[in-house]
């Protein structure tokens, strides 16, 4: 019980920095579950990121380019694929490694300057590398954010809305056909979703009143820190092992 009221603080956290600079969620939960409660990822953290995916899609659904997201969608099913498989077949240890690379190469990809053009081409591509990574370890962001940001502000949040709203229940399709979707993940899920509305009500304060610059550079250092802790994690019981 102590480590889901950690979890459940870290979901809130991170969901309120998520709503206000539009990411937190995954790259800082994630490494927290890996810590603390391994088995809930990917899909407990799938099921509330397609919440959150959800709520921007309903509030902002009026400028998204749908030809963007269904190459996306159809460029998504392969990485789907070989996700679902890396959840299946790698030991926790690699999967734990995998997810914290996966997180500093987001962090990366978050401070680059360069942005390819929002191309179907270049969209299917991004979907590839975020089903990929987006369903072994529930961070697919960077790719597509990556992609989107050449769009308009607007277009930009509704199709990556509506893109991640859809792509992630086919993540979570795949994971639940190859059993990784159990009533523990569920029971996770719902127990730490009043922490994440709560997270996301609180947004619409701290984004008013807070720096937005401070609070990116809060998010990146929780991010970097939590994938080193994950490292150093997997780096101890290797030793062990």
């Amino acid at each position: 019980m102590a480590h889901y009221t950690v979890i459940g603080l870290v979901v809130l956290s991170s969901s309120c920095l998520q709503g206000s600079i539009g990411f937190g969620l995954g790259m800082i939960t994630a490494p927290v579950l890996v810590l603390l409660r391994p088995d809930l990822l990917p899909s407990a953290l799938l099921l509330l990121a397609v919440l959150t995916s959800l709520t921007a899609f309903l509030r902002e659904r009026s400028d998204v380019d749908w030809a963007l997201v269904g190459w996306g969608l159809l460029g998504r099913l392969p990485g789907i694929a070989v996700g679902t498989a890396a959840v299946v077949l790698l030991p926790q240890t690699g999967l734990s490694i995998l997810l914290a690379l996966t997180v500093i190469g987001g962090v990366a990809f978050s401070l680059v300057g360069w942005s390819p053009a929002a191309t179907n081409r270049n969209m299917a591509f991004a979907s590839g590398v975020s089903g990929i990574f987006g369903t072994a370890t529930s961070i697919g962001g960077p790719p597509i954010a990556l992609v989107l940001r050449s769009l308009d502000p607007s277009p930009m949040r509704s199709t990556m809305s509506a893109y991640f709203t859809l792509g992630t229940i086919l993540s979570l399709t795949g994971l639940t056909l190859s059993g990784e979707v159990t009533t523990t993940h569920l029971t996770a899920a719902a127990t730490l979703l009043p922490f994440m509305i709560v997270g996301l009500w609180l947004s619409n304060f701290v984004i008013r009143r807070a720096d937005r610059r401070l609070l990116y550079r809060i998010a990146v250092c929780a991010s970097i820190v939590g994938a080193l802790l994950v490292i150093g994690e997997a780096g101890l019981a290797l030793l062990r092992g």
